[in-house]
């Protein structure tokens, strides 16, 4: 699974790739997906469980189903592809890569099921990243639109539903949040260090032969990374190499 040219087999099986879009996209289901903190108390407190590099897998694993949901629908999957590979790479060093900046100015709505959930999708990614590079403690929250919006457009949800409960189940022992009993300040002000904490591969979540340890995750990310085409994604900085 070095590039994301191979479709994940259980992305595959939740029938994401070619289907109709005949989800409901609704004002009221934009407005849940765009404000998303009442209500979903339960999916937050689970997402509080992964430290930072489990939970940008977490957010590079949503991105892909939703990636791969909108193939042949919009151009603007290009792009995502290009965001998602920025993603894994900013797992191994965030200065690597630069910000995933998306619609600065705020000009396009969250309308239209496709290009309307790809907004609301880069604009969570957006979000993201920029708690991560900042080391925020309230990381995790943002993700609970992400897993939302995924879980939406996904025509099987069971399955969709069977892969995340896994993952969830994974990332607690692998990748557990340290400071999950911590009384947190709510300024948002602190700066958590997530550099030391283990990286995690897109194998992870979603190769089942894949056996975890720290060794393989680090391989595995690395041969992905390895195999990019780094001039022609603007936002990764890797450093060059050598001749």
């Amino acid at each position: 699974m070095r590039n994301l040219n191979n479709v994940p087999k259980v992305i595959l099986e939740s029938k994401s790739i070619g289907h109709p879009i005949n989800y409901k996209w609704t004002k009221k289901k934009i407005n849940k997906l765009l404000d998303c903190v009442e209500g979903n108390d339960d999916l937050e407190n689970i997402l509080m469980q992964i430290n930072h590099k489990g939970s940008m897998g977490l957010t590079a694993a949503l991105l892909e189903w939703i990636y791969w949901r909108f193939t042949g629908y919009s151009q603007a999957t290009h792009d995502t592809q290009k965001r998602i590979e920025a993603l894994w790479c900013s797992i191994n060093n965030c200065v690597q890569t630069n910000p995933l900046l998306f619609d600065t100015e705020f000009e396009i709505p969250a309308s239209g099921s496709v290009n309307g959930a790809l907004w609301i999708a880069l604009m969570n990614v957006r979000i993201i990243d920029a708690r991560y590079r900042k080391g925020s403690y309230f990381l995790q929250n943002d993700l609970v639109g992400l897993v939302l919006l995924a879980r939406h457009i996904t025509p099987k949800k069971k399955n969709f539903d069977s892969w995340f409960e896994q993952t969830i189940m994974k990332l607690t022992h692998s990748h557990p949040n340290p400071y999950k009993k911590d009384k947190l300040d709510e300024s948002d002000e602190a700066v958590y260090d997530s550099s030391n904490e283990p990286v995690i591969c897109r194998e992870f979540f979603f190769d089942e032969k894949f056996e975890y340890s720290v060794e393989a995750s680090e391989n595995a990310i690395h041969g992905f990374i390895d195999s990019l085409d780094h001039k022609a994604n603007s936002f990764l900085n890797l450093p060059k190499k050598a001749s």
